[in-house]
């Protein structure tokens, strides 16, 4: 392309120079050699655009290495633990619902002070109440309502779910209860659900909050 649009430029300077040549009929020649000199630069051209043409070809030859894109990193979400652990942890959060249950059915404290977090923090709310702090829970839960209320009692969850997300716990069930009241040896059962909260402190599970309740019993469009 360089090339021919020097060709084209040395036609057009040879064809003006032949033109006044003819209008200045018997004047004195004139000699257009910077016409000749302009067209002898052709091949100096054809040269320079040939070396020019050799030395971008090895550069573009030459491929660089495209740098390697970083990988996005994946979007932050709250996932459970690995099966391994997921499946320890919920064994362990078993377990204290299992010794909650025989704590409850022999009304005893010192097994109860195994599994939950001795802290007035934690809370226990059933439907004669709402306990805060662990020393409420004993009295009220444990001694009052469990013990001095009934001579027996067995408690029994069943349709156990639990939800475990790092140190943190929840499980929900159902749960039957039968019981003797102390006073006549009336027998009693009971049914109803139940809401556990947990946490993990070194190493170990233990209850922060439990929310328990009976079945429904309002009629329809009441205790809404």
């Amino acid at each position: 392309m360089f090339e021919a649009a020097m060709r084209e430029s040395c036609s057009v300077l040879r064809e003006r120079a032949r033109l006044a040549y003819s209008a200045a009929a018997g004047a004195k020649r004139r000699h257009y050699s910077g016409t000749r000199i302009s067209c002898r630069f052709l091949p100096i051209m054809r040269g320079t655009t040939l070396m020019a043409l050799i030395l971008l070809a090895p550069s573009s030859a030459i491929s660089f290495p495209v740098p390697a894109r970083k990988p996005i990193p994946p979007t932050k979400t709250r996932s459970a633990a690995p099966p391994r652990e997921a499946a320890a942890d919920v064994g362990a959060i078993g377990g204290i619902i299992a010794k909650y249950a025989k704590s409850v059915e022999d009304a005893d404290t010192t097994l109860a002070s195994e599994i939950w977090w001795d802290s007035p923090e934690v809370s226990f709310i059933h439907p004669l109440g709402h306990e805060h702090g662990f020393e409420q829970i004993k009295r009220n839960v444990y001694k009052r309502l469990m013990g001095e209320t009934f001579s027996e009692r067995q408690l029994t969850p069943r349709d156990i779910t639990i939800h475990v997300y790092g140190d943190a716990a929840w499980a929900e069930f159902y749960w039957d209860f039968t019981a003797k009241f102390r006073k006549d040896g009336r027998s009693i059962t009971t049914h109803g659900r139940e809401t556990q909260i947990y946490r993990k402190m070194q190493g170990r599970w233990r209850i922060i909050h439990v929310h328990y309740s009976g079945m429904p019993s309002t009629p329809p469009g009441q205790g809404l």
